[in-house]
């Protein structure tokens, strides 16, 4: 499928991934965020200058699952978004 069909795929829940990504175990997910916002722990706070517990607010985001089994905030390329192999994890 296209990236536009993988990305709505993500939005309702599920895991999306491309055959020739340069690692085995790779997937891509979509984070609803926090617009309300999230208590931040201490490294949040420290990192954007607020105190621990403070509400941190995200929008909406793409997380990816590294081959080292690390989580990342994730911006696809130009190849990802005008691939067409696109298929879900089920």
């Amino acid at each position: 499928m296209n990236f536009g069909k993988a990305l709505e795929e993500a939005k309702k829940g599920q895991k999306i991934f491309r055959h020739n990504w340069n690692g085995k175990g790779m997937f891509a997910v979509f984070q609803k965020g926090y617009p309300d916002g999230i208590p931040c722990n201490m490294q949040t706070a420290k990192a954007w200058g607020m105190n621990e517990g403070d509400l941190f607010k995200c929008e909406p985001y793409l997380q990816i699952k590294m081959v080292n089994g690390s989580h990342a905030m994730w911006v696809p390329s130009i190849n990802d978004i005008l691939a067409e192999d696109w298929e879900c994890i089920r």
